[in-house]
């Protein structure tokens, strides 16, 4: 290892100097690579999905709230978010609702390393909730006049205790098309907090890794340079193919002068418009068909292509890249071949990295949003919440949420089901709990429409059949796995695999 010799430096030494770099060829593979693509997509579809819904976990005990003053909290609470997140009243461009917002943020933050969000009070016509979102790309934070000093890094600034006090952002994207222009570049102060509020001015979405780190690297850095080769070396085995598949038939002649350059016709000039082409060019076709001349003979090809170890050595490549993304094979190619137990097994690996990184955005995004969304709320009079500027712990308790997303979906939904049956009767779980990690509902909401359903079919003079049915169908926990284990494939998986599923 004597040339293996990396430089030691800080945080912002060993980021910020390729910050630039990265995200343009992150960017890249994202647009024109089908795994970067798929990566993103498949962690921003698990992770956010349709998008983190609200469910508001006021602390009604420390609040004394009676169950009658929680009801009407709740539902105030309900109508109002409903009012302004699921409209694009929320945005400052005005494109999406809040949900478009989260995947938006969290999108931009894997190819860029991170993203930034404005909540400024813009007033507007037909629009009950001041309060907008401005989502900002990383680019635009940057140092005054790219002049970095002690307490300025790449646009965060920091106080003489190392915290974040303020970020400068550029008055137009470095990579616009105003940039190659000319003109002056102007960069605003804000403040991350308000100097009198304490009222967020600005969210930094990024997931740090050093300590004293100020800026994101995308999520794709540690591979950057394995899925760039890979989508080379992809292309060219395309290309190889494709021309190879071409060449059908060679003909062999003593005749040098011969005109007829390979047998093969002049490309088609119906849509040229009576534009003349050069001498020489011409086309390969499919099945051409040439007359041989004497002393003439003709060579049929064999391809090579398609390769045969192209297959198992990208599928090696991308063991690897899913290892460091922390997305497992089967589910970054959305290729599941082994048994019930392995593919279960996959998806559960993925879901600790899915979780974590929906907790952060939560706690990162959407709880600080809506939180300053309370306040505007109650400050207009709109929800009633006695006391809640009082005290910073009043203030928490109302605010207090929880944020539920897309369920992981069921591989075995009656396997799976019984499970969480079981958990729910022996007090591992809650029916609440269950119900967001099966369906991503809600078990109240779903309680209070069996009993309209119910009542509605009593009204009617009909009974629940279908539950009847169901009941009988569903076996039991005891017995889900006598006559059929693991053993059942998804797609043909072998025999070792069966065998010890089964045991």
């Amino acid at each position: 290892m004597s040339l293996w010799n990396p430089n030691i430096g800080d945080a912002d030494s060993d980021i910020h100097d390729y910050l630039e770099e990265l995200r343009a060829r992150s960017r890249d593979l994202a647009v024109g690579g089908a795994i970067v693509a798929g990566a993103h997509k498949t962690m921003r579809t698990n992770v956010v999905g349709t998008g983190l819904r609200l469910k508001p976990a006021f602390d009604k005990d420390f609040l004394n709230l009676t169950a009658e003053q929680s009801a009407i909290l709740k539902s105030q609470i309900d109508r109002e978010w409903s009012l302004w997140a699921d409209s694009k009243n929320c945005d400052a461009a005005g494109l999406n609702d809040f949900y478009g917002l989260q995947q938006l943020a969290f999108l931009s933050q894997l190819q860029s390393g991170d993203v930034f969000g404005l909540l400024p009070m813009i007033p507007r016509k037909f629009s009950i909730y001041d309060l907008k979102v401005n989502l900002i790309e990383a680019d635009r934070c940057s140092s005054p006049n790219l002049s970095d000093t002690d307490r300025i890094q790449s646009g965060v600034e920091v106080d003489e205790t190392g915290m974040i006090v303020a970020y400068h952002f550029s008055s137009r994207h470095p990579g616009s098309g105003k940039s190659y222009l000319g003109g002056d570049q102007k960069w605003t102060r804000v403040l991350s907090r308000g100097e009198e509020t304490g009222r967020y001015n600005v969210l930094h979405l990024m997931e740090s890794e050093r300590p004293g780190q100020r800026r994101g690297v995308p999520v794709i850095a540690p591979v950057i340079e394995a899925l760039k080769q890979l989508d080379r070396y992809t292309e060219a085995e395309l290309t190889a193919a494709a021309v190879q598949a071409m060449f059908t038939v060679f003909i062999e002649t003593e005749n040098a002068d011969d005109s007829s350059a390979f047998g093969l016709q002049p490309p088609d000039t119906d849509n040229l418009a009576g534009e003349e082409l050069p001498p020489n060019d011409i086309k390969l076709g499919a099945g051409a068909v040439q007359f041989l001349e004497a002393g003439e003979k003709a060579n049929f090809a064999d391809p090579t292509r398609p390769n045969p170890n192209f297959d198992p050595f990208v599928t090696a490549i991308l063991r690897q890249i899913g290892s460091a993304l922390e997305i497992p094979y089967e589910l970054l190619v959305k290729h599941f071949t082994s048994s019930y137990t392995a593919s279960r097994a996959a998806m559960l690996e993925a879901w600790k990295m899915f979780r974590m990184r929906r907790t952060w955005l939560a706690k990162s995004f959407c709880q600080p949003v809506y939180e300053e969304w309370f306040v505007e709320a109650v400050t207009k009079g709109r929800i009633d919440a006695p006391g809640i500027f009082d005290d910073p712990a009043i203030f928490r308790a109302y605010t207090k949420a929880a944020w539920h997303g897309p369920s992981q979906g069921m591989l075995d939904p009656v396997k799976e089901v019984n499970a969480a049956i079981s958990r729910i009767e022996y007090n591992f779980s809650t029916a609440e709990g269950e119900t967001a990690e099966l369906t991503g509902g809600e078990w109240e909401s779903n309680v209070q429409q069996r009993a309209h359903e119910l009542a509605t079919l009593k009204r009617y003079g009909l009974s629940e059949g279908a539950a009847k049915a169901a009941a009988t169908a569903v076996p039991t926990s005891s017995n889900v796995g006598d006559e059929e284990d693991d053993s059942d494939d998804l797609g043909g998986g072998e025999k070792e695999n069966a065998q010890e599923d089964q045991s």
